[in-house]
C-alpha cells in the first residue's frame, strides 16, 4: 500500500508534542511493508530512511503564522484569543492557503497514481474543510483522520489548554472514511461532533529506539516534561512536597515552561530526544506526570508512559483514569494518591533495587507484548482494509 501521509510537523525541531510519535509510527508503516510519502503542515520537509518527501506548498506561510502565535503565547497572551487579524488570517486560509493545499494534493495524487490511503495527522482539520470529499470522489480513495492530541484539542478544552487555535471550528468531521484518536474516552465526543467510523488507535513506542542502557543511576527521583499547565497539582505532590520531605533524595526535572514552586528538585533544562534516554535511565524512579485531561477522560493514551516502559524504567504515577488498559498497577506501574503516599512509596523503592528491576522488566515485557509501534502500525492498515473492503 503506498500511504500518503499530511503530518503536523515532521521537524523536531518545531516542538509539537507528536512529532517523535509520528516519525516512530510511519517508520512503522515501512517496516511492515508499506511505502510512506510524507508531506509537513508545519515547516520543512526532512526525508528518512523509511519515506520520501514532498516539500511543503505552504512552508513559509506555515513558519510565519506560527511565529505570530508564539509570539502571542509568550507575550502572554492566550494565542487562541480573537484579535483585529483574525478575520483577516481567516480569510488568507479559506482563499489562499486551503486552495493551495487543494492544488497541491491534487498534483501529487495525479503524480503518483496508485496512492491507496491519504492520511492526515494533527492538522488543523478546519483548514481543510471540503478537500477529502473532493479527493475521495475524484480519486476513489480511503481519506483517513488521526488526532494525537486527544482530549485537549477539543473545543472544550482548546482555549485554557492554550491551543494556537480551535482546529475543530467549522470542520466537517464526516468527510472521513475513519477517524483515529489517541483517547477511547474521546470517541463519543468525536462522534457527537460528526465523525463516523471513528477508533483508539493509542501511542507507542519503537522497543528498539527507546532501549534501555547500562548508565549510572544518579538520580533518585526524575520527570522531564514540558508546561505545568494541567498538572501542577501533581507536579507538587509527586515533586514539590517529597523533595522537601526527603533532603537526601536526589529530584531531577527535565524539561521548561514550568510555572510552579519545583521545592528541592533540581531543573536540567531542556532535553533532546536522544538526551531523553540517558535521564531516564539514570533515574532510579521515573515519574509520570499528565495533564488532567488526559488523567481524566478515560484511556487517553500520551507517549510518556510507554517510553519510560520501553526504557526498563520504575515508573510512579498519579491516578490515571484508564491506565489499565495499558499496564497491570503493582506489577509495571505504581500509582500513588497523595503526596504522603509519594514519599513512603520512593523511600520504600530506593531501599528495594530488585522491586524496582522488577517493575522496570515487567512494563518493558509488557511493551514488547502489546504496545510497539509496529502493533500500532498493523492496527490502522487493518482499520483501512475494511474500509476498502
Amino acid at each position: 500500500m503506498k500511504i500518503l501521509a499530511v503530518v503536523s510537523t515532521i521537524d523536531l525541531k518545531n516542538k509539537l508534542g507528536c512529532t517523535p510519535a509520528w516519525w516512530q509510527l510511519l517508520k512503522a508503516l515501512y517496516e511492515i511493508g508499506h511505502e510512506v510519502i510524507v508531506v509537513p503542515y508545519l515547516g520543512n520537509s526532512i526525508d528518512s530512511l523509511w519515506w520520501r518527501t514532498y516539500a511543503n506548498p505552504c512552508e513559509r506561510e506555515s513558519l510565519m503564522y506560527n511565529a505570530y502565535l508564539e509570539g502571542r503565547k509568550k507575550a502572554g497572551k492566550s494565542p487562541g484569543a480573537r484579535t483585529f487579524l483574525t478575520p483577516v488570517a481567516n480569510q488568507l486560509i479559506q482563499n489562499y492557503i486551503k486552495p493551495k493545499w487543494e492544488r497541491f494534493l491534487a498534483g501529487v495524487l495525479n503524480k503518483e497514481r496508485d496512492i491507496s490511503l491519504l492520511l492526515f495527522m494533527s492538522i488543523p482539520i478546519n483548514h481543510f474543510a471540503g478537500i477529502p470529499s473532493k479527493i475521495k470522489k475524484r480519486y476513489a480513495i480511503p481519506v483517513v483522520f488521526y488526532d494525537g492530541d486527544m482530549p485537549t484539542i477539543l473545543p472544550k478544552y482548546t482555549v485554557s489548554r492554550g491551543f494556537k487555535f480551535n482546529y475543530y471550528e467549522g470542520a466537517d468531521l464526516s468527510e472521513y472514511d475513519a477517524f483515529l484518536t489517541n483517547s477511547r474516552g474521546c470517541v463519543a465526543d468525536l462522534e457527537g461532533l460528526g465523525a463516523k467510523n471513528v477508533h483508539p488507535l493509542y501511542y507507542g513506542i519503537d522497543p528498539g529506539l527507546a532501549a534501555p542502557v547500562e548508565i549510572e543511576q544518579d538520580i533518585d527521583v526524575s520527570f522531564f516534561g514540558y508546561g505545568s499547565d494541567f498538572r501542577e497539582e501533581w507536579m507538587e505532590k509527586l515533586i514539590t512536597i517529597p523533595s522537601r520531605e526527603m533532603p537526601g533524595a536526589k529530584f531531577a526535572v527535565a524539561g521548561g515552561g514550568f510555572r510552579i514552586d519545583l521545592g528541592n528538585a533540581r531543573l536540567l533544562g531542556d532535553l533532546s530526544y536522544s538526551q531523553w534516554r540517558q535521564f531516564s535511565c539514570r533515574s532510579k524512579i521515573n515519574l509520570n506526570i499528565t495533564r488532567w485531561s488526559h488523567t481524566g477522560v478515560y484511556a487517553s493514551s500520551t507517549s510518556r508512559p510507554f517510553e519510560l516502559a520501553s526504557f526498563g524504567s520504575c515508573i510512579v504515577s498519579q491516578p490515571y483514569n484508564g491506565i489499565e488498559e495499558w499496564f497491570r498497577v503493582g506489577e509495571e506501574i505504581l500509582i500513588v494518591n497523595s503526596a504522603a503516599e509519594a514519599v513512603d512509596t520512593y523511600k520504600q523503592l530506593l531501599a528495594d533495587k530488585p522491586r524496582r528491576d522488577s517493575l522496570g522488566h515487567q512494563a518493558r515485557e509488557r511493551i514488547l507484548k502489546e504496545h510497539t509501534f509496529i502493533q500500532r502500525a498493523s492496527r490502522l492498515i487493518e482499520i483501512v482494509q475494511r474500509i476498502k473492503s
